[in-house]
């Protein structure tokens, strides 16, 4: 298990490399670099958000859910933390979903379509 940063950083790594391999698909004029479009990708991460933030798809939300506790002789012993992580893109075949899914702990929670946004909900522990 790793600190939320480590879950934050494999997050942008995954959405930057969504978009490269999209680049055309989303917009991404072709004088842009790998490097340049990786870290306009970074800016999609968000957790948490607040509500007045303005959100920009696709995108990748995440947010702490639960903490599991295993106890030893009554005492915590450790604590596993679990983050629901929600996929958000305006294609509903977007290979996004399944690049989260190939995480490590990470299991596929539900599908939902809101004002046609597409969103893939999953939990993962890290």
């Amino acid at each position: 298990m790793g600190l939320r940063t480590g879950l934050h950083d494999e997050l942008c790594r995954i959405l930057a490399e969504f978009c490269i391999q999209n680049r055309k698909t989303l917009g991404f004029a072709d004088s842009l670099t790998d490097k340049e479009i990786a870290e306009r990708a970074r800016e999609h991460v968000y957790f948490q958000p607040k509500e007045n933030t303005r959100i920009l798809y696709p995108c990748i939300v995440y947010k702490r859910s639960r903490i599991d506790t295993t106890f030893a002789c009554n005492m915590p012993y450790a604590q596993t933390k679990e983050y629901t992580v929600t996929a958000i893109d305006r294609n509903p075949d977007s290979p996004l979903p399944d690049m989260i899914a190939a995480l490590p702990m990470c299991v596929f929670d539900r599908h939902y379509v809101t004002e046609n946004l597409y969103h893939d909900v999953f939990t993962i522990c890290f």
